[in-house]
C-alpha cells in the first residue's frame, strides 16, 4: 500500500524526494482556507506567490488580475484582504487572482518538484481526498504543514489530521508515525478548539475575526479540489 505522510513544516520539504509523489498543503489559517473558499465561490483561478514582489511580477504578465495577500498577518500595500471570507465579500466569481501569503503560498511553490500538488484545508477535506484516492491509487502521499517561519502550527497539524482520517476510512494507505499523531490529535480535539487555541487562532482572535476562525474550523462544506499546475491553481473537474 502507498505510504502516507506529514510533514510538521514546509521547510522540511526536500524538493529531491517530492518526484512521484502526490502532495497536499495545509496552511488551515489562512492561506488554503482562503483558496478553497474561494473556488466555492465561483473564483477561476488563482496564483499563488511567494511574496508581494512576486506577486506584482506574476500579476504583470496577466490580463488584469486581482491581487490579495498578506505578511507576518499584515495587509500588503494595495492588496486585498487574505482571509476566507473577507476576500469572497470582495466578489470573485470568474476572477482570475494572485495570492501572496507569509507560509502557504510560499509552500505550494516549494512543493512544484511532487507529480501532483493539491490545496487541503477542512473545508474540503473529503472531497480532496476522495480526489487523491481516486485519481493516484499507487502514488504516495506527503501531507504538508505550512506551518510558519520555521515553526509547527497546531491549526496545520490539526487539519492533516482530519485529511488522514479520510484517508485511513479508504484502507488503502500505510500511515507514518506522523501521520498516525495527526489522526490522533483530530479524533481527540473538536476544530473550534484546535483553531481558537492555537497560536494563529489566538492572534485573530485579538483582531475580533472569530467568524473567519470559524468559518475555517468548518469540515467538508465545500467540494472542490485546487490542483497547481504551471504555477497556476485551478479546480479539478467534477
Amino acid at each position: 500500500m502507498p505510504k502516507l505522510h506529514v510533514l510538521l513544516r514546509k521547510e522540511d520539504m526536500d524538493p529531491a524526494r517530492l518526484p512521484g509523489k502526490v502532495v497536499v498543503v495545509l496552511d488551515v489559517l489562512f492561506a488554503t482556507s482562503t483558496i478553497v473558499h474561494a473556488f466555492g465561490e465561483g473564483i477561476d483561478c488563482i496564483w499563488p506567490a511567494r511574496d508581494g514582489e512576486d506577486a506584482r511580477r506574476i500579476a504583470g504578465q496577466l490580463d488584469a488580475p486581482r491581487l490579495a495577500g498578506e505578511y507576518l498577518a499584515n495587509s500588503l500595500p494595495g492588496f486585498g484582504p487574505a482571509t476566507p471570507l473577507a476576500l469572497a465579500a470582495t466578489g470573485l466569481k470568474g476572477a482570475s487572482l494572485v495570492y501572496a501569503t507569509t507560509n502557504g503560498t510560499v509552500a505550494l511553490n516549494n512543493a512544484t518538484a511532487a507529480a501532483h500538488v493539491y490545496v487541503g484545508a477542512l473545508l474540503n477535506g473529503a472531497a480532496v481526498v476522495a480526489h487523491v484516492a481516486r485519481a493516484h491509487p499507487d502514488s504516495p502521499v506527503l501531507l504538508v504543514c505550512a506551518g510558519s517561519l520555521g515553526r509547527f502550527n497546531l491549526e496545520d497539524f490539526y487539519g492533516a489530521g482530519h485529511l488522514v482520517a479520510h484517508f485511513e476510512r479508504t484502507g488503502r494507505y500505510t500511515l507514518t508515525d506522523t501521520a498516525l499523531a495527526a489522526a490522533l490529535l483530530y479524533r481527540g480535539c473538536d476544530a473550534g478548539t484546535a483553531l481558537g487555541a492555537s497560536r494563529v487562532g489566538r492572534m485573530m482572535l485579538e483582531h475580533d475575526l472569530q467568524d473567519e476562525v470559524d468559518c475555517a474550523a468548518t469540515f467538508d462544506c465545500v467540494d472542490v479540489v485546487p490542483r497547481l499546475d504551471n504555477g497556476c491553481l485551478r479546480q479539478v473537474a467534477a
